[in-house]
């Protein structure tokens, strides 16, 4: 049929491929074709096969990576790509020498970039910071790539804005607003600046006094709000045959009065200047500041004398107390309280679920402690209708076991042993969850409070801090920080006391 293949056939000009009639077909060509050693194929095929199997060594940060040519031509038009077109050699740093092209990246992150070109699959290490990670993807140009659904969760998560986030835009976008409709008024120059004085007391040295004299006025309030409403009782005892104890109380009036009129003058500031009116009224400290002013009203403009209005008016003194959390605005605590109040409303779906599972758990011990209660008909039982049974179940499922109502029958007890026990697990587990999304949240928003206050701080300041000195080494568990005149960097593997050599 044909004839064999020798290194003659090769050299003359005759085919290095059998002859075959026309009525084998296309196809028994192919498979003739394939059959035949490497060596004997076509030379623009070799010349092919040969440069997607070709090998390419990049030296990143001093690591040095190997693989093929093919893989790097997953993705056409980012930086490892244009490593297999001609001209790569020259337009990128090639040491012709050692036949490698060179990069000044991190490595660590560099085996996650090819892993990405040899999988498909993109991930992120947990322990990297985000702006660095999106620098390095920038870089090799694949930046806006989909991550793995492992990485693409936790990312999400964290890109989620938190609380300081979400009051920060409000404030802003408010401010904005506001000064667009009145660009050339003085009211939008000075917004800013007087709402910043008012509810930011770390803004500036005027800031911090003026919320000093708050705090004075707070707790003069309280303790005058205190002596009103001990004495008042006894003040009327003695209002018809002695004066005195009345003057003591029209002096208090006139002191708690001067504190009123100043909380009124900062609560009409701070509602003049907000950036947003709604969420101010919607407060609600600023609802029950804006309560706490009727008291002292209330007794100028009716003239009451009678005790029974006085003791009317005196419940909205007990709104003054409220004020004392506006002394945690000169800790770190506002943070706290607002990721609080944050984590608080984004669990509010599990949170409805555990109550209902709550719910459910006390209907069905109840009923089952009722009934194995009478069924022993015990004359001395505390469980003599359902309702006794439902709060019996609740203390118990709580673990607060007041005591006023326990079972006596064996059954009765096993019963409450189940009780106790399904409570610790409906109330252990959710806590856990919350102190996880609370626990994450809080780092959060402190690191966003750090980054910030870095950001302010001038940058004369920031190189006045010391740096540690060319080539000494920091130890760390199972890897360890060399630091060099271009920075420093993580290494792995075994402590080497003697420092390297860092060319520059």
């Amino acid at each position: 049929m044909g004839r064999d293949i020798n290194k003659a056939s090769i050299v003359h000009s005759e085919p290095p491929y059998p002859v075959l009639e026309p009525r084998y077909g296309r196809i028994y060509i192919k498979t003739a074709f394939r059959m035949l050693p490497f060596s004997c194929r076509p030379i623009q095929e070799t010349s092919k096969m040969k440069s997607n199997q070709e090998k390419v060594t990049l030296n990143i940060g001093g690591v040095r990576f190997q693989t093929y040519l093919s893989t790097l031509q997953a993705f056409p038009g980012t930086k490892l790509c244009r490593l297999t077109e001609p001209q790569a050699f020259s337009s990128l740093d090639y040491d012709s020498n050692r036949k490698e092209f060179f990069f000044d990246r991190n490595a660590n992150l560099f085996e996650e970039v090819l892993n990405y070109y040899r999988t498909k699959h993109l991930h992120c290490p947990g322990d990297v910071c985000e702006s660095v990670w999106e620098e390095e993807m920038a870089f090799w140009g694949i930046q806006g790539a989909a991550f793995a659904p492992c990485c693409g969760q936790a990312l999400k998560k964290a890109d989620e804005p938190t609380v300081l986030d979400e009051e920060e835009e409000e404030d802003v976008q408010g401010l904005l607003e506001q000064a667009q409709g009145n660009r050339n008024s003085c009211r939008a120059r000075w917004q800013p600046k007087i709402w910043a004085l008012f509810e930011k007391p770390r803004s500036s040295f005027s800031a911090k006094c003026l919320a000093a004299a708050f705090l004075f006025f707070n707790i003069s309030i309280c303790i005058l709000s205190l002596l009103i409403s001990s004495n008042m009782g006894r003040i009327y005892q003695h209002q018809k045959t002695n004066d005195s104890p009345k003057q003591i109380l029209r002096a208090l009036f006139y002191l708690e009065l001067s504190c009123v009129l100043w909380f009124t003058l900062e609560f009409i500031i701070r509602a003049t200047f907000c950036p947003n009116k709604k969420k101010f009224l919607m407060n609600p400290l600023n609802i029950a500041d804006f309560l706490s002013l009727f008291p002292a009203y209330i007794e100028v403009i009716s003239r009451v004398t009678s005790s029974r209005s006085l003791y009317w008016s005196s419940f909205f003194r007990v709104l003054y107390f409220s004020k004392l959390l506006k002394m945690l605005k000169l800790l770190e605590a506002p943070v706290m309280f607002r990721v609080l109040s944050y984590t608080s409303r984004s669990l509010l779906r599990e949170t409805l679920i555990l109550l209902m599972v709550f719910v459910l758990e006390i209907i069905f011990f109840g009923i089952l402690v009722f009934y194995a209660e009478f069924i022993q008909e015990d004359p001395e039982s505390f469980f003599g209708n359902l309702f006794s049974s439902f709060w019996w179940a609740a203390i118990t499922l709580t673990t607060v076991g007041y005591g006023d109502i326990y079972p006596y029958s064996t059954c009765s007890r096993i019963i409450g042993i189940c009780v106790a026990l399904s409570g610790i697990l409906t109330i252990a587990v959710p806590t856990a969850l919350f102190y996880i999304k609370f626990k994450g949240c809080y780092d959060a928003a402190v690191v966003k409070e750090k980054v910030k206050q870095m950001k302010k701080t001038p940058p004369a300041l920031r190189s006045s801090r010391k740096v540690p000195a060319i080539g000494s080494i920091a130890k760390l568990p199972g890897r360890f920080w060399c630091f060099g005149s271009s920075g420093f960097h993580i290494r792995s593997g075994p402590f080497n006391p003697t420092p390297a050599k860092v060319e520059d």
